[in-house]
């Protein structure tokens, strides 16, 4: 049964892609750093886009639970649906959030925020020092969630359930609750329309820097 669209497919593997890229400049202090930075801000608003106008499966709505249906999920007590299991919905909203500020601090360290007179005031070198130690923890932290997510994906295999090829081909055995049902896609058009304008947005934050 198709589970993955399209879109979120491909945001998927360039996320992945990207923050390995931007991991490594960062951490080995060379490479375009700023210009995989950037790039990876692009897919990030693209994936908020999507996470609110695109397919089920993708929504916000969908995956992202409170803490005590996470609970109850870890202790079997949670009605399985296609998508994002309520654990791999936390990950998911963890890793998000954390490269967003990842992103914001980022930009700070650029010099985007200069531009805003409003913040002179709040534009210290004690700032800068705040922000540069965040980007340092929220990266080493990144990296942490990275090793469970890849740990997660080794223990699903291992009960037979491979998520990387249903992230590859989009397919995934439904819950048996679910086997009789259908799924929300969105179109890959609108998709392409969110991409162009989440692009747009940060071709303007770099026109300003």
């Amino acid at each position: 049964m198709k589970i993955w669209d399209l879109p979120t497919r491909l945001y998927h593997w360039l996320q992945a892609l990207l923050f390995t890229l931007v991991a490594m400049s960062g951490f080995n202090g060379g490479g375009p750093h700023v210009t995989f930075g950037l790039a990876l801000l692009s897919l990030l608003l693209w994936r908020i886009c999507w996470g609110v106008f695109g397919s089920e499966t993708s929504r916000f709505s969908q995956f992202i639970r409170s803490p005590r249906v996470v609970l109850n999920y870890l202790k079997g007590k949670h009605s399985p649906k296609p998508g994002h299991n309520p654990a791999g919905g936390l990950m998911v909203f963890a890793l998000l959030t954390l490269l967003i500020i990842q992103c914001l601090s980022g930009l700070a360290l650029a010099g985007w925020f200069d531009n805003f007179s409003l913040l002179d005031n709040i534009l210290s070198d004690q700032f800068y020092y705040i922000v540069e130690e965040i980007h340092v923890f929220v990266a080493k932290t990144l990296v942490g969630l990275v090793v469970i997510h890849l740990a997660a994906i080794v223990i699903y295999k291992l009960r037979k359930k491979p998520l990387v090829l249903a992230m590859i081909t989009g397919k995934q055995t439904p819950p048996e609750p679910f086997q009789s049902g259908k799924l929300h896609f969105a179109s890959n058009l609108k998709a392409l329309v969110l991409f162009v304008a989440a692009l747009s947005v940060t071709i303007a934050i770099v026109a300003s820097l």
